[in-house]
């Protein structure tokens, strides 16, 4: 954003929050975050009228977490306070997993799961499963999937079948891996489950065959916007280097 536009924007956004009254905490978010909390204050404050848009409310939550990320967090923790609930805990473990704090999480889904009567629901396993992958714990994620019963929709089946094969990947069972990854590329949207797979293909030397999926990333990539790229830009600046790296080599 031009550095112009920027000033602008900040201008009118403390304009309004002095006519206006909002919180005076935005004040110190405008001047010392401008571009953020800026466009955070349009989505938050002035543009509260169109909350029944689905779009605005996404944007809303979006711009509420960029300037402030530990504010679900702390909800939660309220939550709890006031009532020492399996739902509760849940709510904060999910928050913290949220924050990348699965070491935090793991205790709080095991609580949350052992204050549940009856069976234990299968999402809120799936959640341990995935914390514990996530703090190290392949073994332990393996053992909990092969546990629990699979879930009901097709999309959360894939989503704990591309955890079963990072974990299987992460303990040596590289064969069982990939297997998984060639069926849940079939379906699963978006490219994390291709570039895994990819990159394990690469590993173990099936780069024709890693070009070939690759080639489907880039292809996929193409066709979205600078904005869509945005969230997994990480993921597609390696599927680029990665093709590169083949190309150069000759694969074909």
């Amino acid at each position: 954003m031009p550095y112009i536009a920027v000033i602008g924007l900040q201008v009118l956004c403390i304009v309004h929050l002095m006519r206006t009254g909002r919180n005076p905490l935005w004040l110190t978010a405008l001047i010392f975050l401008p571009v953020v909390s800026a466009l955070a204050y349009l989505v938050v404050e002035v543009l509260p009228g169109m909350g029944s848009n689905r779009h605005v409310r996404t944007a809303r939550a979006k711009a509420i977490d960029a300037i402030d990320p530990e504010r679900e967090l702390r909800a939660a923790l309220d939550a709890l306070e006031l009532a020492d609930t399996a739902a509760n805990r849940l709510r904060v473990a999910d928050a913290l997993a949220a924050l990348g704090r699965h070491g935090e999480a793991v205790p709080l889904y095991r609580e949350s799961i052992a204050m549940t009567p009856g069976e234990p629901d299968v999402r809120t396993q799936g959640k341990l499963a995935l914390s514990l992958f996530e703090t190290g714990h392949a073994a332990e994620t393996l053992t909990l999937l092969d546990a629990i019963p699979a879930p009901m929709g097709q999309s959360e089946r894939d989503r704990q079948a591309l955890l079963r094969a990072r974990a299987l990947d992460h303990v040596g069972r590289k064969a069982e891996a990939l297997d998984l990854y060639a069926d849940i590329v079939t379906r699963m949207p978006g490219e994390e489950a291709r570039c895994r797979y990819a990159a394990l293909l690469i590993e173990q030397g099936w780069e024709r065959k890693a070009l070939g999926v690759l080639e489907e990333v880039e292809g996929r990539m193409k066709r979205l916007s600078r904005h869509q790229r945005a969230a997994d830009a990480g993921m597609y600046r390696w599927a680029g280097e990665a093709l590169a790296g083949l190309r150069e080599k000759g694969i074909q």
